[in-house]
């Protein structure tokens, strides 16, 4: 008699929950559906997969220094997870948390016991001592981030003009030796060494004329990058420098690099998307240490999205607006028979065959790598796997040089 009664109430609730709706095209029935645990960001399973097998989220939810002592607060995995699926949607505040807490499938393959409110993060980080923090981060962050260096890769990147690095312009400023470098530029080199590099690196200073502009003070009163003096080529008076700051590992010339800078094309372009799509300068707080957290958490994320972007498209590169969509939105349902939890997902008929098959090709893949990091003798991680993969498909870089083998001796023996 109860399971009748269930039913019943259960039909009841069904037709309530149906109602027509009137539509240029004629009458519609729209139902509501409460019971099914469903996600906007279906596709995300492919994303959980790949963290999984690789490995980076459990090494980053394993080395959180996270504790709490109230057996109310809520699990790291919960605060972390909750966080990281923020981060992944493109928010720029705590308060947009709130927008996933009706998401019924990608919290469940994080197996995060909870969907936490927008509070659980903004305070959670708060209780991580601030000599934790930046170590907790800097090691994923590394391990994130092709080692240009150590595999002899040549590099060309432009520098942020820090004060270090305007300090260094300074003492270049009175020099006469400025090489040209073309369209107006004029360069000179030195070595720079900044707080976060291990060593010297070749730093390319170049500058061009500008006029009708004013000698300016910072608030110390010193004085800014507008130094006035003549043009010695010209002969006209100029009242200050544009800056540009390079730094690079090759041997090209002064006149070489300027031009080959200027010809960048969108290589920078991920600079940007932290910046803006990314959110990087988001999730601001009162304290300047949870803000360098959430930069330094955003960047790690942006990183290991862009791997499994470049996984499942090689031929060229996407940004987040166009990724996410791609990749991540579609209609994913849950359901649960037998002891088996599937995830039906529904997309666009026009946008879906291209994802799909991108992410089958990467689950293929991670699956063939995870089978040969299973034999006994095999020594690189999954991890390690993906990345040299990438780099050789993409950049052309082989692996770290290795130390030469012995060579053979005169009695033929090796």
């Amino acid at each position: 008699m109860g399971e009748a009664k269930r039913k019943l109430e259960k039909h009841k609730e069904m037709l309530w929950s149906c109602a027509g709706v009137q539509t240029m095209a004629g009458q519609v029935e729209v139902r509501w559906e409460t019971e099914s645990a469903a996600t906007p960001m279906g596709q995300l399973a492919y994303v959980i997969d790949f963290l999984n097998l690789t490995g980076p989220w459990s090494r980053w939810l394993a080395a959180c220094p996270l504790r709490s002592s109230s057996p109310n607060a809520p699990a790291i995995g919960d605060v972390i997870g909750m966080w990281m699926l923020s981060i992944l949607s493109g928010h720029r505040r705590y308060s947009h948390v709130t927008t996933i807490r009706g998401d019924g499938v990608n919290p469940v393959l994080l197996a995060m016991s909870t969907v936490v409110s927008a509070d659980a993060p903004r305070k959670g980080l708060l209780r991580i001592p601030e000599a934790a923090r930046t170590n907790w981060l800097d090691g994923n962050l590394d391990e994130s981030k092709a080692a240009l260096e150590e595999r002899e890769q040549l590099y060309l990147f432009k520098l942020k003009l820090s004060k270090k690095v305007k300090r260094h312009i300074s003492r270049l400023c009175d020099e006469t030796d400025w090489a040209e470098a073309g369209q107006g530029w004029e360069g000179n080199e030195g070595q720079l060494a900044l707080h976060c590099w291990n060593h010297k690196r070749r730093v390319i200073v170049l500058r061009r004329p500008r006029t009708r502009e004013k000698v300016a003070q910072d608030d110390s009163g010193h004085l800014m990058l507008s130094f006035s003096e003549a043009n010695r080529k010209r002969g006209k008076e100029i009242t200050g420098y544009e800056y540009a700051v390079l730094v690079t590992n090759t041997r090209y010339g002064i006149l070489t690099l300027g031009p080959l800078y200027r010809d960048r094309a969108d290589a920078e372009n991920a600079f940007d998307e932290l910046k803006k799509p990314w959110g990087r300068g988001g999730y601001t707080t009162h304290d300047l240490h949870r803000c360098q957290l959430a930069a330094r958490a955003v960047a790690l994320i942006h990183n290991w999205w862009r791997l499994f972007v470049r996984l499942a498209r090689q031929e060229a590169r996407r940004e987040a607006i166009t990724s996410r969509p791609w990749l991540m939105t579609s209609v994913g349902r849950k359901t649960e028979h037998a002891g088996q939890t599937t995830v039906t997902l529904t997309g666009l008929p026009a946008h879906c065959v291209q994802p799909r098959v991108a992410l089958m090709r990467v689950s293929t893949w991670l699956r063939g790598w995870v089978a040969e990091t299973a034999e006994p003798l095999a020594q690189p991680s999954l991890w390690h796997r993906v990345c040299d993969h990438l780099k050789r498909i993409l950049a052309g870089i082989g692996a770290p040089p290795a130390h030469p083998l012995l060579k053979n001796c005169p009695n033929g023996v090796s």
